[in-house]
């Protein structure tokens, strides 16, 4: 069955009777890449497109589709699970080990090699069919970090099945929302999921989100881990390895390269989640493209994004972009500290060889926090590891330059969206590396046409700060819509400036030409009428000795209109006084920025409210500030937190 392909039409043909890809351009710098877009971002992105293996080569770059949304690849045919898994065993990477399961919080290790990747996704995509699912119905994943979570969104890509993934342990009616949204067949689940200690148990959860939800699912597929049991609901409930062990593996369908990969739902200022598309053949390209340039990798190393599939660091590139370029990933269920310690990280990489490693700025703001000396990892051997790569929020410099003095590797900052799905600037690598800067993503990734755009929607000069803004169109792998709602996508991210993609960012570009993310325009302060940016203070408050991190937001100020607040968390072992802390940071302000700025209060606390992926939930800080009902936020990490904030603001 592995030797065929089965086309629209219900022919069946060898997979050797497939040409293979052709060879696709190489570029001796950076600027030549970016000259060779500029001149002609069609052929440039059709070019690019020959990087993977078609079963219908695109002769078409872009176009646009009903609603005027530009689309790529519209006359191609592929399917993204073949190109993750059966094609790199053609390649010969069968006894490659394709992915790592590392689980300190169980104690669990193993590993697949492509090929026992593939039988097992293989499997499952024929009990997903035999429950019911075909091309274009949506599948709900609501799993923990185990690998059933990757089998999962592959047999769903290999049957042409819509995929949207839940991160495991939201909140019911968090989940319903979704459910209503996507309106999936079949929602898959597993009994539990654990975070450091605590056991949390799933099923409870789904069950009441299909209580509230109005959509019904046709079925649920349940993965039972030892943890605990879960209470399956008779005739819905059906026992994931029972129905995996019986079922006959099917191949892979083709797709046309706008057909709908999977839907990501990331948070809206409305309440209501947005669910963004990712397309079949832009996605693909985009990822081994960006494996290439942005990561430097080559196939056959060891890729670790040390994240969780909830979220679309996940999606890209613990599970699709590794895969299809032919590395080997992680899949890590732990945390970079107490799963067992701030040694965590530099164990897998040792443990596995780890050649880049690529994680967001809070997980070593907490390895460092717990670690300052870094101790722990001068007890392993890290020899193996060559790039960090660092995104997901803002790169402060206090990190950066703690990254760089411990470790002696290049720390590489980059800049993306969910929306994106990859960098929209970066260092590539792959290409050139360029001079880093502290606080800086380097330039836009080859691909992109970036601006800093003022008010009136012209271009900024170099050093002011201005919305960070991306002409069209996106390139490959970014959003092409909102699942079902084209208004809100076009209102939400078009309609700012003709003819650009709107961030959400603020931002600006130094006089070398380099991208400086200075966090979302609506972290941006009016003091006085001056707009200053949250960012620059958090660099400079997160450069003190004491502070292992921070944030700083605006409040409401009747003189002022608004001036900043600065919550501070201490690395362990600092003891010093709050008055004496609140003043070496307000001097520190008024050094770098000047007294405009107006800081002139700072509060140590515990801890920050964050995301579960880490990011601080700045608005809501805001909202308690300044005495405003605020909603607890489906992603926060530990909703106690709050009460705890509101006590000291």
């Amino acid at each position: 069955m592995h030797n065929t392909v089965v086309h629209n039409d219900g022919t069946t043909l060898p997979a050797d009777h497939i040409p293979r890809h052709a060879s696709y351009p190489e570029y001796a710098s950076h600027q030549d890449a970016v000259q060779d877009f500029l001149s002609d971002s069609n052929r440039f992105w059709l070019s690019q497109s020959q990087r993977i293996q078609w079963y219908q080569a695109p002769q078409e770059g872009v176009s646009q589709d009903e609603n005027g949304f530009y689309r790529w690849f519209a006359d191609g045919e592929l399917n993204t699970c073949y190109l993750a898994l059966d094609y790199q065993i053609e390649q010969g990477r069968g006894a490659q080990v394709a992915m790592y399961y590392d689980s300190p919080v169980t104690g669990q290790k193993t590993s697949y090699t492509y090929s026992e990747l593939r039988d097992e996704v293989a499997r499952f995509a024929g009990a997903l069919r035999a429950k019911g699912a075909e091309k274009g119905d949506r599948v709900v994943i609501y799993m923990p970090m185990v690998p059933e979570a990757a089998i999962a969104m592959l047999a769903c890509a290999r049957i042409g099945a819509i995929h949207s993934v839940v991160f495991g342990g939201f909140a019911a009616n968090e989940l319903a929302v979704r459910i209503d949204d996507a309106e999936p067949k079949l929602i898959l689940s597993a009994s539990c999921g654990i975070e450091v200690a605590k056991v949390i148990p799933y099923k409870p959860l789904l069950d009441a989100a299909i209580e509230q939800a109005e959509h019904k699912p046709q079925a649920c597929i349940i993965l039972q881990r030892p943890q605990v049991q879960a209470d399956m609901v008779a005739g819905r409930d059906f026992d994931w390895l029972e129905l995996a062990g019986s079922a006959e593996p099917v191949d892979p369908v083709p797709l046309k390269a706008t057909d709908p990969l999977y839907i990501l739902y990331t948070s809206g200022t409305t309440g209501k989640p947005k669910g963004v598309v990712r397309d079949n053949g832009g996605h693909a390209v985009a990822m081994h493209y960006s494996m290439d340039v942005v990561y430097g990798m080559k196939p056959g190393q060891v890729y670790w994004a040390a994240s969780d599939v909830g979220w679309v660091v996940g999606h890209s590139y613990i599970v699709y972009a590794p895969l299809i370029y032919g590395c080997t990933t992680i899949f890590y269920e732990g945390k970079p500290v107490k799963t067992p310690d701030a040694g965590a990280f530099w164990r897998v990489v040792q443990e596995y060889g780890v050649n880049a490693l690529f994680t967001a700025p809070t997980a070593f703001r907490a390895i460092k926090k717990e670690d300052p000396e870094a101790r722990l990892l001068k007890e392993y051997d890290v020899s193996s590891l060559q790039k960090l790569f660092l995104a997901g929020e803002r790169l402060d410099p206090p990190t950066y330059q703690w990254l760089k003095d411990q470790t002696g590797l290049p720390v590489l900052d980059h800049w993306w969206q969910t929306e994106t799905g990859w960098a929209i600037a970066c260092n590539p690598v792959g290409i050139e590396s360029l001079e880093t800067k502290p606080g800086s993503a380097t330039k836009p990734t080859p691909g992109f046409l970036v601006e800093i755009l003022d008010v009136d929607g012209k271009p900024c000069p170099a050093n002011e700060q201005g919305a960070v803004a991306v002409k069209l169109p996106l390139p490959p792998g970014c959003l092409p819509t909102i699942w079902r709602n084209p208004e809100r996508f076009k209102a939400g991210y078009l309609s700012s400036y003709e003819g650009y993609y709107v961030s959400g960012d603020g931002g600006y570009f130094d006089e070398d030409g380099y991208l400086f993310i200075m966090g979302r325009t609506d972290d941006v302060i009016n003091v006085a009428g001056h707009r200053l940016s949250t960012g620059e203070m958090e660099e400079i408050v997160a450069a003190h000795p004491a502070v292992a991190e921070c944030a700083v937001f605006a409040v409401n100020d009747e003189l002022k209109g608004q001036r900043p607040i600065g919550l501070v968390v201490l690395k362990d072992g600092y003891n010093i006084a709050q008055d004496t802390l609140q003043s070496e940071l307000i001097s520190s302000v008024r050094q770098q920025i000047g007294a405009i700025a107006c800081f002139n209060e700072a509060i140590i606390v515990n801890r920050l409210p964050k995301t579960r992926s880490g990011k601080i939930l700045r608005k809501t800080l805001r909202q308690i500030a300044n005495g405003e009902e605020y909603q607890v936020p489906s992603t926060i990490d530990d909703p106690a937190i709050l009460q705890e904030i509101s006590e000291v603001l």
